[in-house]
């Protein structure tokens, strides 16, 4: 802030400095100037908004101005918000941006690396860039209840090839055609399923067929909030079958100083998927609001410290 003013005379000057020497603990320090100003954008689910506040949040409290415009729409909305520069940055995933951003090529893969680099080649006409991708994952997934991880003894897909004939695998109807369910279940695991069973795309049908083991194995997503709840244990893709869908931060280059950069890449090197199915609890099940749920996270992991 400028502060500058005409002095008409040195001993008022002087005076005046020794008053404020004198009385500086009771004045009122005016804020720091603002780094930059950052307009952060979201998707139209809760989950990007939690994610959006928590990017946002941290650079808030670094020092930069920061305005959100969260639930824009679909990425068909976003991704030209950003084009235009009515946007500097959004939460993104990296397998479904690039998808988007490829026009649908069929490049992404169970590789994060990969998959990444790809999207930055088809962001950079656009002068976006995406950032370091967190471990953080919200995809498609294959769970068990607990009771049932329990008594097959297994952590991951492998694990079901030589029980396969045990299970009932329950899905959208559309599972039995898609490369990423069953056929990519059976070619790159080799499960053979004891049968399938047509539901919902990870909805209610899905939940009330694990309650009542109509289903031992079910199509989720890996970070919904009432996994927990619903005693759901996802079961790790080992053989990276389904396309890394790793939360990754999206940024214009104007926006994107080595600063600005190190906040969200710090954001992201803590977030896991296990913080994402909990924020996400707290929004869709305890009926938080985002913003809460965003500040909470950071000052527990000592962002504000």
């Amino acid at each position: 802030m400028n502060r500058s003013r005409t002095v008409w005379l040195i001993a008022g000057l002087a005076a005046l400095s020794t008053l404020a020497a004198a009385c500086g603990s009771s004045g009122t320090t005016p804020p720091p100037a603002s780094k930059g100003n950052i307009t952060v954008g979201g998707f139209n689910f809760p989950e990007s908004s939690i994610l959006a506040e928590l990017y946002g949040q941290a650079l808030s409290h670094d020092g930069y101005t920061v305005s959100y415009k969260l639930l824009l729409g679909t990425r068909e909305v976003v991704a030209p918000a950003m084009k235009t520069g009515q946007i500097d940055l959004y939460p993104g995933y990296a397998a479904s941006d690039l998808e988007y951003w490829d026009q649908s090529k069929g490049l992404a893969t169970g590789d994060v690396a990969a998959t990444v680099a790809q999207l930055n080649t088809y962001l950079a006409p656009s002068h976006l860039t995406a950032l370091t991708p967190s471990a953080a994952v919200d995809q498609n997934a294959f769970a068990m209840t607990k009771t049932n991880i329990a008594k097959y003894s297994v952590s991951k897909l492998s694990d079901l090839a030589a029980i396969g004939g045990q299970l009932v695998l329950g899905a959208g109807p559309e599972c039995p055609t898609r490369p990423y369910c069953l056929p990519g279940l059976m070619t790159t695991y080799g499960i053979h399923f004891k049968d399938f069973k047509p539901l919902d795309t990870d909805g209610p049908a899905t939940r009330a067929a694990f309650k009542s083991d109509a289903i031992q194995v079910g199509l989720v997503f890996s970070s919904d909030g009432d996994l927990n709840v619903n005693n759901l244990v996802v079961l790790q893709d080992d053989k990276h079958l389904e396309a890394a869908d790793n939360i990754v931060p999206i940024i214009g280059l104007g926006a994107a100083t080595d600063e600005v950069k190190k906040v969200l890449n710090n954001v992201d090197a803590k977030l896991t998927t296990a913080d994402l199915v909990t924020m996400n609890s707290q929004v869709a099940i305890q009926h938080q609001d985002p913003d809460a749920v965003a500040k909470a996270y950071l000052e527990q992991h000592s962002y504000f410290s």
